[in-house]
């Protein structure tokens, strides 16, 4: 209703010369997930129809093609600005009034990504009813495997909104974990006078831990309207991890560990907002150190 008619001749009068050309930036992947359901996904729903406690299986084979979702989430604030600056325009009305939609464009363009996050409520839904059926194992795993993709697909989110990073993020590896902590910093080199300084106050840094570096950065909030008041993260340093030390525990705090670089030259005692938060980091610091 809206897509292929940025495409007709006929509409062509009523687009703004600077909206032409921009119908991938609006609508980002829909079409490819659109083609996933219709084609792929749903036939396999379909096969399932009298087994529904059997349905995880579906979910497991086609776990991959789930990843279309978060090249569409990563998509979605360069949509969301494009159609604020062109949401009264004289073409959108007129779909809207051809197509008799109560609701304009953006509230269908918001779908896929209230799509992907149902999936997990229905799996928990299923699963509460199949307890001791066949199919609970593949439930239990459908369900963990969809929530690593929301955590793949928040986590990018947050990561594309780094700012002032020089090199490519994509050469660090895969990123791990995202998260706000308070953190201290204490150097062997350096002036003493900084040292006693940095005891007391800590710094506020969302720390990006990617398989080859963990970032250090500030987070900047953002006036504006739904994703523009996203926050946006400026990149302040990164330790490479092929130096990175680790001591998991810091005395009276359990909320603390520390993060040593080139044999504690420097060292961050970095402070996670519960103790469960410092556990997982840690954890997965030390998968990536062996």
């Amino acid at each position: 209703g809206y897509a292929a008619e940025m495409d007709n001749p006929l509409m062509a009068h009523l687009i703004s010369p600077e909206l032409q050309n921009k119908k991938d930036i609006l609508f980002g992947n829909m079409e490819e997930i659109y083609h996933f359901h219709n084609r792929i996904f749903l036939r396999e729903l379909e096969n399932y129809v009298e087994y529904p406690e059997l349905v995880g299986r579906c979910f497991l084979d086609q776990m991959e093609d789930f990843q279309i979702y978060e090249k569409y989430c990563q998509n979605k604030p360069r949509s969301e600005s494009l159609w604020r600056q062109f949401s009264d325009s004289v073409f959108f009305q007129e779909c809207q009034r051809k197509l008799d939609h109560k609701l304009s464009l953006d509230s269908y363009l918001l779908k896929p990504v209230q799509r992907i996050t149902k999936y997990q409520l229905l799996l928990k839904e299923m699963l509460k009813y199949s307890k001791n059926c066949e199919g609970a194992e593949d439930l239990q795993e459908a369900l963990t495997s969809i929530l690593g993709i929301l955590k793949a697909v928040n986590d990018s989110m947050h990561q594309i909104a780094i700012t002032g990073y020089d090199g490519n993020l994509n050469e660090l590896g895969k990123l791990l974990m995202q998260g706000s902590f308070n953190v201290w910093t204490d150097h062997k080199k350096g002036h003493s006078k900084v040292k006693d300084l940095a005891r007391f106050k800590p710094m506020q840094r969302h720390l990006f831990l990617h398989e080859k570096a963990v970032l250090f950065c500030k987070k900047r909030e953002e006036n504006g309207e739904g994703y523009e008041k996203a926050p946006s993260y400026s990149y302040k340093h990164s330790l490479n991890m092929a130096a990175v030390g680790i001591t998991e525990n810091v005395k009276g705090d359990a909320k603390k560990f520390e993060i040593w670089y080139n044999a504690r030259e420097e060292v961050y005692i970095i402070q996670a907002p519960t103790p469960e938060v410092k556990a997982t980091w840690v954890n997965e610091i030390r998968k990536v150190l062996t």
